[in-house]
């Protein structure tokens, strides 16, 4: 059976098959009982990365903004026939799904998300106001640099510059990242697969992230206090991963 894993930021797969040093690395903030690698099983991962910007509106309810691209890839990068086939069925459907190498199509994605969205959630401003505000953007493109770094040292190639990349988020207009709709509603934010799976690749490949790991340690301390309960207690971390 296949499993389509379709994700805002890193999988817990992410190294499976992947050539070099880290081939069949772990992910221990993603997968930290080895639960999804050992009963999912990484074979029968086809990744998706998920491009259309959409706001859930109320339970089963969601409203489209923008994009209709579902770009697919094997984790092997080698395609398939059971990727070219769900790619098929996707685009019969109506929706553009093109085969790619998986892992830059999800840096690509990544790059923004693990910037805008925690900045989002701090701040409690939308897409456009964080990638439009001098200080703000200034941030973002401090994390977007570590990042790069990161993932070139796994050899991700970046197509698009990280100006026009910023300019791109800008453009999407007053759109609610999937963080701050998650913050909004209570519900646990993606801190896990947009930025401490950063850190910790960051660690792997011996590369200094400083913006990101603060950014992150707000982030999480903006999750534990989500819901404040009684003078001195905390309340439930809203800290997770959710894909």
């Amino acid at each position: 059976t296949i499993v389509v894993w379709a994700v805002n930021g890193i999988p817990w797969w992410y190294f499976y098959e992947l050539p070099g040093r880290w081939k069949d690395h772990r992910l221990v903030s993603l997968d930290p009982d080895g639960s999804q690698w050992d009963v999912i099983g990484p074979e029968r991962i086809v990744g998706c990365v998920v491009y259309p910007a959409v706001e859930v509106v109320e339970p089963g309810v969601v409203r489209h903004i923008d994009g209709d691209r579902f770009t697919l890839g094997e984790p092997s990068d080698l395609k398939t026939e059971r990727v070219q086939g769900l790619a098929r069925m996707l685009i019969g459907a109506g929706l553009r799904a093109p085969v790619r190498g998986i892992r830059d199509e999800i840096w690509g994605k990544l790059w923004g998300n693990l910037s805008f969205n925690p900045i989002s959630a701090l701040t409690l401003a939308t897409l456009d106001q964080v990638a439009s505000d001098p200080g703000t953007a200034g941030v973002a493109r401090s994390m977007m640099e570590e990042a790069q770094t990161v993932g070139e040292a796994l050899g991700v190639r970046f197509s698009v510059g990280l100006e026009k990349r910023i300019a791109g988020a800008a453009a999407v207009g007053p759109h609610r990242t999937s963080m701050l709709q998650d913050l909004e509603k209570g519900r646990p934010m993606e801190i896990d697969a947009l930025v401490a799976a950063v850190s910790e690749m960051a660690k792997l490949v011996g590369v200094e992230v400083p913006t990101i790991n603060t950014v992150l340690a707000l982030i999480r301390q903006r999750a534990r206090w989500l819901r404040p309960g009684p003078p001195g207690i905390e309340s439930k971390a809203l800290i997770g991963s959710r894909v």
